[in-house]
């Protein structure tokens, strides 16, 4: 239903809103929960067994990352007698609240419900998951000062690490994306605390190479490595772009992806923490190697049934390639 489904996108946008404008613990607390509310059913509209089961693990995990929020706020207002954002002093509220929105984004060691959440979902709604419902922890982390470095580098570092590793033996390609979700998100945490804009714009080409690979599956039809072999017969000229698109998301230049990486591994060295920006570059070589096992399913081997009679050369749903059009344009070219 239109009306059902204008109601939850406003409530979407309502709780990331409502945690963006907040300097109090309490009004955050109650963004991130009517965002999650918002998507729950968002999420669960397939009445199908798996979907259903991702949106029970995406609530409990997101509704214990909220009750490890609000008792982390309480104890600092009980420690410190104040509830603002900024003025995080004590060091037990602090770890507990960074913990907490690591929970909540999907960073290692906590990231284990991202993937098995991301493949019950339909590619839109993962998308969703993806991009916006990253913004309002992120608003929130990087309010908050003198975290201890130990903790953000430790959690960076395992999740580029673990979002390697992860979508090494992977088939399905929401698990990819969503192991290459979490790399992504350890190189942010990675420079949150030397350089926040560093941090900001990370994000923002991660959100613009994440929106063009999901339209890229969406418009094939594909969630497996499988299906991405037969996708030469759906949209040829488009398949031929994927590897680049995929080959940015990894992080090489001359393409967009390689901006943020290329800037923050600058920034590491600068602050004098060259084995640690070495460790970082090694564990995208990891991603590396799946984004090219993927660009291979699709245009290294050529696919049995390659008619070109029954090929469509035109798209037929212009509300989806415009979008992809500017998306794929942009994760290429912005560096």
């Amino acid at each position: 239903n239109p009306y059902i489904l204008a109601t939850l996108l406003f409530g979407l946008g309502l709780g990331t809103t409502i945690t963006f404008a907040s300097s109090h613990w309490l009004l955050a607390w109650m963004g991130l929960e009517i965002n999650t509310l918002a998507i729950i059913p968002l999420m669960a509209q397939h009445h199908h067994p798996r979907a259903v089961e991702a949106t029970t693990k995406y609530f409990l995990t997101q509704a214990t990352a909220a009750a490890m929020l609000l008792f982390a706020s309480t104890t600092n207002a009980w420690l410190t007698g104040q509830w603002d954002i900024q003025q995080m002093s004590h060091p037990f509220p602090l770890t507990l609240i960074t913990l907490a929105l690591a929970l909540k984004i999907g960073l290692a060691p906590m990231h284990a419900w991202l993937p098995e959440v991301l493949q019950g979902l339909d590619l839109t709604t993962g998308l969703v998951l993806s991009t916006w419902q990253k913004l309002a922890p992120f608003a929130l982390l990087l309010q908050i000062q003198n975290v201890n470095p130990t903790i953000l580098v430790t959690l960076g570092l395992a999740s580029t690490l673990v979002g390697g590793w992860g979508g090494l033996n992977q088939t399905q390609l929401r698990k990819v994306l969503a192991y290459s979700s979490i790399a992504h998100l350890g190189w942010m945490i990675l420079i949150l605390q030397y350089s926040p804009s560093l941090t900001l714009l990370a994000l923002l080409t991660y959100f613009v190479m994440t929106f063009s690979t999901f339209l890229v599956f969406k418009l094939n039809k594909s969630t497996s490595i499988n299906a991405l072999a037969i996708s030469w017969t759906k949209a040829p000229i488009l398949t031929s772009l994927t590897p680049l698109v995929l080959l940015s998301l990894g992080g090489l230049p001359p393409l967009t992806g390689f901006m943020p990486k290329w800037l923050i591994l600058q920034e590491l060295a600068k602050q004098d923490l060259a084995p640690l920006a070495t460790l970082a570059a090694l564990s995208a070589l990891l991603s590396l190697y799946f984004y090219l096992r993927i660009s291979y399913a699709m245009t290294l081997t050529m696919s049995p049934n390659n008619l070109t009679g029954v090929t469509p050369w035109r798209f037929s749903s212009p509300q989806l390639t415009l979008p992809l059009a500017i998306a794929t344009t942009a994760t290429i070219s912005l560096l």
